[in-house]
């Protein structure tokens, strides 16, 4: 399977979901929400200079792809394409302050790097969390429940818009890969200029398909809003399993945040 195939799949398993391991969990797309809502805003709140905490709040993505049968692998992996957007929001940090904070031997660590690696740290963890929950609970059904929370429509149907074109222009992508394989003869390496021509059709070759695409959502009755309905499997009574798990993790991620602070600072 190639590059572009495998694309193609993973971007279609996140569309859906997989099903969870924790008995129950399945049918806990908005808990999951909040779960992670949560996290983020505990994470995004710790000091910038409390690098111990942040490493503890990194089981909670580690834990939950595993339970879920995710695999943190894959979740870091992704996480490390928005790398370096994260890198450079705080990469002035180092020269801006050069207080010290840490003395390891004869090396001296300035305050603008602890915090630099902190705001990276952070930003990796809140990304590698939104993309379990994506990668857990699908990404249409987390459109659907930001729509019932009140997100405005014309958001919602444009993340769901774009996230089905990126299909479109992969699908359109692996033709014409395909149809160079075909007539390339055996060929690895082909001129610059031949790949401006096929950048140029890519465009257009997807501009039209999305286009027919267009029409046919017309024709079915689209009027600017994705439809609002619902999967019994993930938004029906919530079991047990998910309850014990949110529970626990509401109560691990507090204690991150606010009791932990005792056994740190000892």
């Amino acid at each position: 399977m190639g590059k572009i195939d495998k694309a193609l799949s993973a971007l279609s398993e996140m569309e859906r979901g997989c099903v969870a391991a924790v008995p129950g969990y399945a049918a806990s797309t908005r808990v999951s929400m909040l779960l992670t809502l949560l996290y983020v805003c505990l994470l995004l709140s710790v000091p910038l200079q409390d690098l111990q905490r942040l490493v503890w709040f990194a089981s909670f993505p580690i834990v939950w792809a595993s339970v879920t049968g995710v695999g943190y692998g894959c979740v870091l992996k992704r996480s490390l394409y928005v790398l370096p957007l994260i890198l450079f929001v705080g990469i002035f940090n180092p020269l801006v302050d050069t207080a010290p904070a840490w003395t390891i031997g004869a090396l001296t660590v300035s305050r603008g790097w602890v915090s630099f690696v902190s705001v990276a740290l952070r930003g990796m963890l809140a990304v590698q969390a939104v993309l379990t929950l994506t990668a857990v609970c699908g990404f249409a059904d987390v459109c659907r429940e930001l729509r019932a929370a009140g997100v405005p429509s014309f958001l919602t149907t444009q993340l769901q818009l774009v996230y089905r074109y990126m299909s479109v222009l992969l699908e359109e992508l692996l033709v014409m890969g395909r149809a160079r394989t075909a007539r390339g003869y055996g060929r690895a390496s082909y001129p610059l200029r031949l790949w401006a021509a096929m950048a140029g059709q890519l465009f257009l070759r997807s501009v039209d398909r999305a286009e027919r695409i267009h029409r046919a959502m017309l024709a079915r009755g689209f009027d600017g809003t994705m439809p609002r309905y619902t999967s019994a499997e993930r938004h029906g009574a919530h079991g047990a399993g998910a309850v014990v798990w949110c529970v626990c993790w509401v109560a691990v991620l507090c204690y991150l945040r606010f009791g932990a602070i005792i056994c740190f600072t000892r």
